[in-house]
């Protein structure tokens, strides 16, 4: 990790779907600036096949990432805590930004609604990567 990187946390409920995306929009866009991790505080335990099929679309294999819980990222400081809109919050991890991106959940969604969701994650990314 470089020690200038933000350490920036993605959460969502499941840690399946946005929250994954998001990190890994922050692994593509990022590098360097930003040290990206997800969880969720019901991890699906799975990422979803969907959000796997979109990002490979994009060059980005997901199947490298998983579903993970909120215990089982770094309990440390995080410079951005970044809800994807499922309205979870961590109050037991310290961060001096909290955001909840207001992201509508996709796994539901036909292909070309998911690319849209896809597109606001990236977008904001971007926006994140802008304001550091």
């Amino acid at each position: 990790m470089d020690r200038s990187a933000r350490r920036v946390l993605f959460v969502c409920v499941e840690n399946s779907c946005r929250s994954q995306m998001a990190e890994a929009f922050a692994r593509i866009h990022g590098k360097g600036l930003i040290d990206a991790y997800s969880a969720g505080s019901r991890p699906s335990g799975s990422v979803n096949p969907k959000a796997i099929k979109s990002m490979r679309e994009l060059g980005y294999d997901l199947t490298a990432h998983r579903s993970k819980a909120i215990h089982e990222v770094p309990q440390t400081y995080y410079d951005y805590l970044l809800s994807m809109g499922c309205g979870d919050a961590c109050p037991w991890l310290d961060s001096d930004h909290r955001e909840d991106w207001e992201i509508p959940d996709p796994k539901t969604l036909g292909p070309e609604e998911f690319r849209a969701v896809r597109r606001q994650i990236e977008e904001k990314i971007l926006g994140l990567i802008a304001r550091l």
